[in-house]
């Protein structure tokens, strides 16, 4: 006896696919060069030679100035009060000492040696006492000389790297089932209808 019912399983079906991890790297730009240029060029310092003349002291021994002039008969000044009363005192110690009577004859030497004149060296001069001061400062000539610069600036662009992590995907193309199918025929009562159907549609209306 054959079974009545044909059970069919569907398995599930489905398509996987498999995406890897990769690096991307952006397409870079190309280098780019920069160029400068920085001239040179050459200095030159010169300094001329100078011949300094200084005659302020030789004017001064001929000419002085004021504030010198005074300075000096200051000097002189003293030196003939100093004189005079080296002299008034040394007549005075000689009219001290005299005896009675011997007044005039000193008094007619001190007169004496008041008149007399100058003996002793005398030191010719000549005027101006000193000469110009001379100062000479040589010349100087400097030279700086600087080449020309040529600068370059490379500017690279390395672009970017992207990290894509792997995946898996899955596409379902067919869900599971069961089928379940009626082998047997149909049962019909009285039995002899069956030989009258062979399982076309029938006409129930009257």
């Amino acid at each position: 006896m054959e079974p009545l019912l044909k059970i069919t399983n569907i398995p599930l079906e489905y398509e996987m696919t498999i995406h890897h991890a990769r690096l991307e790297r952006s397409q870079s730009s190309p280098p780019l060069v920069e160029m400068s240029r920085q001239r040179g060029g050459l200095s030159v310092n010169s300094r001329p030679a100078k011949l300094l003349l200084d005659t302020y002291e030789a004017r001064a021994s001929l000419v002085p100035t004021t504030r010198r002039a005074i300075s000096q008969n200051a000097q002189r000044g003293l030196q003939a009060a100093g004189e005079a009363a080296q002299s008034y005192a040394r007549e005075a110690s000689m009219m001290k000492w005299s005896k009675p009577g011997e007044g005039g004859a000193m008094l007619d030497q001190v007169l004496a040696q008041r008149t007399q004149l100058p003996t002793g060296e005398f030191q010719l001069g000549f005027i101006p006492s000193t000469g110009a001061e001379i100062t000479y400062q040589p010349g100087s000539i400097s030279m700086d000389y600087q080449m020309d610069r040529l600068m370059f600036n490379l500017k690279l662009n390395n672009g970017t790297v992207e990290y894509i992590p792997g995946s898996i995907e899955f596409v379902i193309t067919q869900w599971p089932d069961v089928q379940i199918e009626y082998m047997g025929r149909p049962v019909y009562v009285p039995p002899s209808a069956a030989e009258r159907f062979d399982g076309e549609a029938m006409d129930l209306t009257a």
